[in-house]
């Protein structure tokens, strides 16, 4: 199975918009794991690892996220693949 890892910063209407339960409650249906958190700059910032396509399908619910939001920029970087997580989280 090939792995990756991403880092992710979402601009726009994202916070108070469920955007980080209704991330992790994604990424748990879709089994990478990582984090989700709100950055003081009203971005939310995630960590994702897991298989290629699983990550791929992650990356674009981040494009849209959940009812309420709107997401008007997203950024992805590629990190190293650690398998470091045991599940998804939200961070505070």
């Amino acid at each position: 199975m090939a792995e990756r890892r991403v880092y992710i910063l979402v601009e726009g209407k994202v916070q108070g918009v469920f955007f980080r339960a209704t991330a992790r409650d994604v990424a748990r249906s879709l089994g990478v794991k990582g984090w989700v958190r709100n950055r003081w700059d009203r971005k939310v910032e995630l960590v994702i690892e897991g298989d290629i396509e699983a990550v791929n399908r992650m990356i674009d619910w981040c494009r849209q996220g959940p009812p309420g939001a709107v997401v008007t920029g997203i950024k992805v970087e590629e990190q190293p693949f650690k398998g470091e997580f045991e599940n998804f989280t939200i961070r505070y």
